[in-house]
């Protein structure tokens, strides 16, 4: 725990304050060349070609203070990031990141935020090499820039999937969904009778998928070790209907999706059942679960059913037969985004 001093961040000003973050940076990528203090980072690829990505959360449209530590919410700005990175079939060696900061936060809060932005960059082998602060009168805005490293044309797009390809897709999905659900009913409860404390050890699975989610580097690791080439793979971050289109729209193909091959955790299908939504929507819909949806050749069944975390949920059709769900009834429904829409 952090002791009660409150520092102003104006006492260090702009540069101070970066300087105070990150004088314990240290370097773990040998193609980081020149990291934070100069004007700019030096990278070198080693003849490997670079893939970057970057992304914004900004507090109250991505994520409420009320109940997200600040620890989760650095390591979650990190991991979202380098989730797309692994959706190119890449590795991510580097990070920048900026911050817009109100003065309601202290330099030990916005300390707070940095230990868990060092602990995602620690445990993926990812430096974090610049940025930016500013002063914000909106509340906290972070973006993250995420950079990788694939060998040459190794990288998979969303473009590449061709009539008759499996499906699949990592881990299990709509937990996160379900865990933002369980800790707005709990801010709403929290909020009319301030003295109840939630009690959400029960729910520790659910809660961990929304605060802490995982990039599944394993996944893409355990695809490399035996051999497998994905046609195409996108990352689940606005949930599986959503992601499944654009891999449809950019390939030019159609696609049946079994309602009954997808994943969920069991923690994620009872409370569905308590707030009364239904299992499938909160896995189409849900969003920020971070799973890999990726294609497959069907030649390549035999080794991806072997690994008991990849379920295969369904295959590739003609772009004139569109996208389509078959419902555990055995019912055909034409498949929409419904998922996260950041203009709504």
């Amino acid at each position: 725990m952090h002791d009660t001093t409150r520092t102003e961040i104006a006492s260090l000003g702009e540069f101070g304050l970066i300087e105070h973050l990150t004088k314990n940076n240290e370097t773990k990528n040998a193609g980081t060349i020149l990291s934070i203090g100069d004007d700019a980072a030096v990278i070198d690829q080693f003849g490997r070609q670079c893939v970057v990505s970057t992304d914004m959360l900004l507090e109250g449209i991505h994520f409420d203070l009320m109940y997200t530590p600040l620890k989760h919410l650095g390591y979650k700005s990190v991991v979202v990031n380098l989730s797309d990175i692994y959706a190119m079939m890449a590795t991510p060696t580097q990070i920048t990141l900026s911050v817009g900061i109100s003065n309601k936060f202290s330099v030990e809060a916005i300390e707070e935020f940095y230990e868990g932005v060092y602990a995602a960059c620690d445990k993926y082998n990812v430096d974090l090499v610049g940025g930016d602060t500013s002063t914000s009168k909106m509340g906290f805005v972070i973006s993250v820039t995420a950079i990788g490293e694939v060998a040459p044309d190794k990288y998979v797009t969303r473009s590449g999937a061709k009539l008759n390809d499996l499906i699949c897709v990592s881990g299990d999905l709509g937990a996160a969904y379900l865990g933002l659900q369980l800790l707005e009913r709990e801010k709403k409860i929290f909020l009319e009778n301030p003295g109840v404390q939630p009690d959400l050890q029960s729910q520790s699975y659910l809660v961990k998928r929304i605060l802490k989610p995982e990039p599944r580097a394993d996944i893409v690791e355990w695809l490399q070790e035996h051999g497998i080439m994905p046609t195409a793979m996108i990352d689940v971050s606005d949930g599986l209907s959503s992601e499944l289109l654009h891999i449809c729209k950019d390939s030019e193909v159609g696609c049946i999706l079994y309602e009954d091959k997808i994943p969920m955790h069991d923690d994620a299908r009872a409370m569905a059942l308590e707030f009364k939504v239904g299992e499938a929507a909160c896995a189409l819909s849900g969003g920020e679960d971070y799973e890999l949806l990726f294609t497959v050749k069907q030649e390549d069944y035999e080794k991806v059913a072997r690994n008991n975390d990849i379920s295969i949920i369904g295959y590739i059709t003609e772009k004139n037969e569109g996208a389509h769900l078959l419902t555990k009834g055995g019912n055909k429904h034409k498949l929409s985004a419904q998922g996260w829409n950041a203009f709504v």
